[in-house]
């Protein structure tokens, strides 16, 4: 019997005691609790993150999670969540070693001051007659700007006329061309070759392709195949954000940014938003500029926040940014004490004529 938890949630004023009380709270956690893999080809890379947010003002701890079938693979990612941030219950399906409708219910066990269990359920058909080899196409680390390629074979045994007629894709950034390698007797094979294109943009690729095929007599024709990797930035601008704190009206703020890029290049412009920063920066080939920010406050206090954009030589929309903020802040008065008391000064002023007067009267 789990205690009465005194969990704060603007929707949820507390909660009643018992494991059904407890598993509810706990499941209102999850973006989801269920997910189908579909049909995957044996030795496919196939994952799925349930989400888990924390809604509430303390701290839940994620202790374990277990799964009914060795088909699934469990695992936690970030166990400890404080308060609206998240973890992930990663389940990756078994292709390599199972095939056929597979499913399992994964247990995940909250520990800690507030113990509770929800369970979570994952399917999938693995095809035992198409196998990705790879099991998906993984790019790695990537420059940007850079073409990158990989390729992933996929078998297949059984009808002689079997086929891909298609390989569906979402992401203009990639490229994908079908080959075949080699087919007789029952067994074919194809070469799947995927681009990614050189404009493509910094940042993480998660996305997937489809293999379309001729299988008129399974219940799903359709195949995914999975696409990761990261595009790293051309440039990076140190910091990020640059801040250029309080000003006074009139005054100004100096800052120094630091411009670093894979090859040598040359800055051709930095710009702006607002006519309130000047640029100072050489044109030499290098990979690694400096940039003089300096930042001029107008007459009118508040906020000020603007894009700079850095211009190089390696084409368009091959450069780099960052946020610039300031705040223009009312002058502060002068300081009284910084002032001599006007009592001393006329003090000293009655104290001289006083001394005046005593030598007129004291003379002979």
């Amino acid at each position: 019997m789990f205690r009465s938890l005194g969990l704060t949630l603007g929707l949820v004023g507390g909660l009643a005691t018992g494991n059904l009380a407890a598993q509810d709270w706990a499941e209102k956690m999850f973006a989801t609790r269920e997910h189908d893999f579909g049909t995957v080809a044996r030795g496919a890379d196939t994952v799925f993150r349930f989400e888990v947010t924390n809604i509430y003002k303390q701290d839940m701890t994620l202790t374990n999670v277990r799964s009914s079938c060795g088909c699934t693979s469990p695992s936690i990612e970030n166990p400890i969540i404080k308060t609206h941030q998240k973890a992930y219950i990663v389940a990756r399906f078994n292709t390599r070693t199972f095939v056929g409708q597979k499913g399992a219910t994964l247990t995940v066990t909250f520990g800690g001051q507030y113990p509770a269990e929800v369970q979570l359920h994952v399917s999938g058909n693995i095809r035992s007659d198409v196998v990705f080899n790879p099991g998906a196409v993984e790019f790695g680390e990537v420059n940007q700007g850079d073409a990158s390629e990989q390729r992933v074979a996929v078998e297949y045994a059984g009808r002689s006329d079997w086929q891909i007629v298609d390989v569906t894709n979402d992401n203009d950034n990639f490229e994908v061309e079908l080959l075949e390698a080699h087919r007789s007797a029952g067994r074919v094979s194809y070469t799947l070759v995927v681009r990614l294109k050189p404009d493509m943009p910094a940042g993480y690729v998660k996305d997937q392709l489809t293999v379309v095929t001729n299988d008129s007599r399974v219940q799903n024709q359709r195949i995914p195949l999975f696409v990761s990797g990261h595009i790293r930035p051309e440039f990076s601008v140190t910091p990020e954000l640059l801040v250029l704190g309080e000003v006074e009206p009139g005054a100004e703020a100096t800052r120094r940014i630091v411009v670093r890029g894979h090859e040598p290049f040359r800055i051709i412009d930095v710009t702006c938003g607002e006519d309130c920063l000047e640029f100072k920066h050489d044109d030499e080939l290098r990979a690694v500029h400096f940039v003089e920010v300096t930042f001029r406050a107008g007459e009118a206090p508040g906020a000020v926040q603007t894009p700079i954009q850095i211009v190089t030589d390696r084409g368009e929309n091959r450069g780099a940014s960052l946020m610039a903020s300031a705040t223009v802040v009312a002058p502060k008065p002068d300081d009284p004490a910084a002032e001599p008391p006007a009592d001393d000064a006329g003090a000293e002023s009655e104290s001289a004529e006083a001394d005046d007067e005593v030598r007129t009267a004291s003379a002979p």
